[in-house]
């Protein structure tokens, strides 16, 4: 279950990821979350850091300015901001976002967005408030630990123990995907370091492996991606259920790596890999049981449950929890 409110409460969340970005209003009460007045915009991290903060602060006004239009019935405390890359230990800024758009690195998100809203704001990353969502109101709800694995554009993760997020020292815990494997050995990752466990699980990684390509190049299409070869797997490409195959033991097998290490009561699986099919999926519990110690062999591997929602619902929740709610 989640946290229990003595009355509901509401924060405004956004969720920032490579290809759209979305904001809603978060009400929380004891019968679970309502997100309300939800809109969404690509994110165009082409166009460039400026350009994204801009975007978060009109669509939240919008979103914002709708919730009121509806009556409003439990007023915002707060705002939460999940985004992609690296936040601070603090919640406040950027702390590394270079590889992702340009100017992302140090951008002063929660007080610029905190100044656009008039209300508090605390930043985190956008698998983090993924996993705090999920811990809390969907598939492991009442677990008193959850680690979360998102392979989706690249390869996230958290961390909820009893009900709390664990960022670590530097606000940076739960990036999973930049471990090194022997599964991507001469693989380069989107950090553009080589052998990073995402640079064969991630979307881009599934279309680098179905290529032969590296990402850095000249011959790898980007078009060709995790969606697309799930597509061709589906049509009988065997060379597709090969790499989906690949894939998906690799990353089985480090989440039992994982687990050995963390000792989770249950794992949820996120991100839009998951979606790739039968074939990824029997590999991936193949290669968790591959890896786990005899005890955590039947740790539960659960699909995410909350959606495109659960971002949201997490940003929603730490944002409270950093602002007035009761212990």
């Amino acid at each position: 279950m989640g946290t229990a409110n003595a009355r509901p409460q509401a924060a405004l969340a956004l969720d920032v990821g490579g290809t759209k970005l979305a904001a809603a209003v978060v009400v929380v009460g004891e019968d679970g979350p309502r997100v309300r007045c939800k809109a969404q915009v690509p994110t165009e991290t082409e166009r460039g850091a400026a350009h994204v903060m801009a975007a978060m602060e009109g669509l939240a006004a919008r979103v914002l300015s709708d919730y009121r239009a509806h009556g409003a019935p439990v007023p915002v405390e707060a705002c939460g901001a999940a985004a992609l890359g690296c936040p601070d230990a603090a919640g406040q800024r950027v702390a590394f976002g270079a590889n992702l758009m340009e100017g992302w690195t140090g951008m002063p998100v929660a007080a610029n967005m905190a100044r656009a809203l008039g209300v508090p704001c605390v930043l985190l990353g956008d698998v983090q408030a993924h996993a705090l969502g999920e811990a809390r109101w969907g598939a492991a709800a009442g677990a008193q630990s959850c680690l979360c694995v998102a392979p989706g554009t690249g390869l996230g993760g958290g961390l909820v123990i009893d009900g709390k997020l664990v960022r670590g020292a530097h606000g940076l815990a739960g990036h999973l995907g930049h471990m090194q494997s022997a599964h991507a050995q001469g693989m380069r990752c989107s950090c553009g370091k080589l052998g990073h466990i995402e640079a064969v699980t991630s979307g881009v990684g599934i279309g680098a492996l179905y290529q032969g390509a590296d990402i850095a190049s000249a011959d790898f299409d980007p078009a060709i991606d995790g969606a697309w070869v799930a597509r061709r797997a589906s049509e009988g490409d065997e060379r597709a259920r090969a790499v989906l195959a690949q894939s998906g033991f690799a990353l089985g097998s480090e989440i039992g790596s994982w687990a050995n290490l963390i000792d989770p009561a249950v794992i949820v699986i996120g991100g839009s890999v998951r979606k790739a099919g039968a074939v990824w999926r029997e590999a991936l519990v193949r290669g968790y049981r591959s890896q786990a110690l005899e005890p955590l062999i039947d740790v539960p591997l659960l699909d995410a449950a909350l959606g495109d929602d659960a971002a949201l619902v997490g940003a929603a929740e730490y944002a409270l929890d950093r602002s007035a709610r009761p212990a």
